[in-house]
């Protein structure tokens, strides 16, 4: 079964994944995003790959799906790898034209680089993949309480991060129509120089800050209607506890975790 999040993405309701505890998907995402920058050999990248593989495979996502988010990027990945192999320097000599020089470390190096983006972006995607914004958010601040004590707005926090995934969409479309109607009015924004689109972009940026703006009165207006306030004494709809199935996650990305070092 294919579900819709408030984002806009698609995730199965009954994978071993999505089942897990927001709060274990996103402590997982956490130190796998940080132990990516500690792979520096062959090994630890297949065994990262292999460990995301299966981490697709159990969360029932198409590998499409994954490669559509990689795509999204594909420029950046393709400016990094550039710059790493033609301006970072070495000992031996691969391809040398004129003034133009490309080292053996600095190829390695655009490799280590690219993949290293690559697969920071599968594991931002399959967190978004599995988990509704609501749940990312309801994580950030079950994670975040202890700083309730040190008076940290834990709670405001989390909620203008839930906010900020629901109104995405509605600002997508709202781009959207106000294209269409620029266009139809006799609006270009893909001819000309670059001074030229951006400027084109003004009839676009206007209208939508001022939509936006009124957006965030309106529903602030309405919070205040219904005698909104904050975190203290609030209850949850979803009470989240951990399973068996979260020790066995952890125990993955321990595993995971062990031959990172090891191979490092």
């Amino acid at each position: 079964m294919i579900k819709n999040m408030t984002i806009g993405q698609y995730f199965p309701a009954d994978s071993f994944v999505h089942k897990l505890d927001p709060r274990t998907k996103l402590i997982i995402t956490f130190i796998l995003i940080i132990f990516v920058f500690l792979i520096h050999s062959l090994p630890g990248y297949i065994s990262m790959v292999a460990f995301l593989a299966l981490t697709i495979a159990f969360s029932k996502i198409s590998f499409r799906l994954v490669l559509k988010s990689i795509r999204s990027i594909w420029f950046v990945i393709f400016i990094t790898f550039i710059l790493n192999i033609f301006f970072l320097k070495g000992e031996e000599i691969l391809f040398e034209w004129q003034f133009i020089r490309i080292y053996r470390e600095g190829l390695i190096k655009a490799c280590e680089m690219a993949g290293r983006l690559v697969i920071l972006v599968i594991i931002s995607s399959m967190l978004t993949y599995t988990t509704s914004a609501k749940e990312i958010t309801d994580a950030i601040e079950i994670l975040f309480g202890p700083l309730k004590k040190l008076r940290f707005p834990v709670h405001e926090m989390a909620l203008m991060m839930s906010i900020a995934l629901r109104f995405i969409p509605t600002l997508l479309e709202e781009t959207d129509r106000i294209m269409k109607a620029q266009t139809a009015r006799g609006a270009s924004f893909d001819t000309g120089g670059l001074i030229s689109r951006i400027k084109g972009m003004l009839p676009i940026l206007i209208p939508l800050f001022i939509s936006a703006f009124k957006r965030a009165e309106d529903l602030a207006l309405a919070m205040e209607a219904r005698c909104y306030h904050g975190g203290d004494n609030r209850t949850r709809l979803v009470e989240y506890h951990y399973k068996f199935r979260d020790l066995i996650a952890f125990a993955l990305t321990a595993l995971e975790i062990v031959i990172i070092l090891i191979a490092k």
